[in-house]
Parts: C-alpha cells; sequence; structure tokens
C-alpha cells in the first residue's frame, strides 16, 4: 500500500455538460435561457421588495459562476463585468428607461403612449425648460409600480435616462 502523498491523480477528464462546452457557447445558452426570463416583463419587477431582487440577483451570481466555470464562493461583480452583464436591479431600471425614452420619442408602442403625458406647469420657472412627465396618483404600492406611474417617476432623476438619450 503506497502512503498517499506519493498516490498519483488522475487527471479530471470533463464529466458534466459544462466541462465539455466552450464559454461562448454556455454564455448564449445562459443568455437564451436565463437572463430571457429575467428580462421578461422586467418593467413590473420595477418597486419590487429588495428581497425579491436579491432572489433573483443570486440566479443571474449562479449563471455567471457557472458559464465562467468560477468557484462557488468567488465575488461575483467582476463575473458579470466580464461578461457585460447588468445586476439585476440595473437591468430592470435601464430597460424601464428605454422604454420611456422610445415612448417618448417614437409615440410606439400606442398601448404605452396614451398611459405617459407630460407635465404641464402653470408657471414658467426654470425647470420648465426640461421635458417632465406628469406623475399620476396611484393609491397601492402595487399600483405605483405600474409603468404609468414607474415610467414618470424614474425619468427625471435617473442618469440612465440622461446617458440614454445621449447614446441613442
Amino acid at each position: 500500500m503506497q502512503p498517499k502523498s506519493q498516490h498519483k491523480t488522475k487527471p479530471k477528464c470533463p464529466t458534466g455538460p459544462r466541462e465539455r462546452m466552450t464559454t461562448q457557447l454556455a454564455q448564449t445558452l445562459a443568455c437564451s435561457l436565463i437572463l430571457s426570463m429575467l428580462d421578461y416583463c422586467n418593467a413590473v419587477l420595477h418597486g419590487i421588495p429588495s428581497g425579491n431582487i436579491q432572489k433573483l440577483q443570486r440566479v443571474q451570481n449562479s449563471a455567471a459562476q457557472i458559464v465562467l466555470q468560477a468557484p462557488r464562493r468567488s465575488h461575483t461583480k467582476p463575473l458579470l463585468r466580464q461578461l457585460h452583464w447588468l445586476p439585476v436591479q440595473h437591468r430592470i431600471t435601464y430597460k424601464l428607461a428605454v422604454m420611456t425614452y422610445k415612448v417618448r420619442t417614437t409615440s410606439t408602442p400606442v398601448y404605452l403612449s396614451r398611459h405617459i403625458r407630460l407635465r404641464d406647469s402653470v408657471r414658467t420657472l426654470r425647470s420648465t425648460t426640461t421635458t417632465r412627465l406628469s406623475e399620476p396618483f396611484a393609491s397601492t404600492a402595487f399600483a405605483k409600480r405600474a409603468f404609468r406611474c414607474s415610467a414618470p417617476e424614474l425619468s427625471p432623476k435617473n442618469s440612465y435616462c440622461q446617458r440614454l438619450t445621449r447614446n441613442i
């Protein structure tokens, strides 16, 4: 019987499906299967409790670790940056900002453009030079997550909207 220090280990063979595919293929699969589900109706996710956002973020973090074959306890922020993936909260904000920008500039889709109205100011103020959206009344927290309430809340103060208008 040989001592453990002299025992030779066999090289690890690819056993699972992830070890058999390239990083590019794994990233494509993760984008099409996981990130598409995270992005589905994410305008509705604007304003949900942070505990629910954290659950979705864990799914995205796990996908990044699988794609890059990173250790389980590795930090995921550099992995997300390497894959050019925004964190879930930023994805939600970005998609809502893009939708708001498209609705304001092109009035399409029509079913969303009906819900957005420009704010009419009674007096002439410095802030009247910027176009702001009117914020409708919503009685519940769930109603405040609707597009007609969340788009006006997002547009004036968010840097995504400002950067988006410069880049598009």
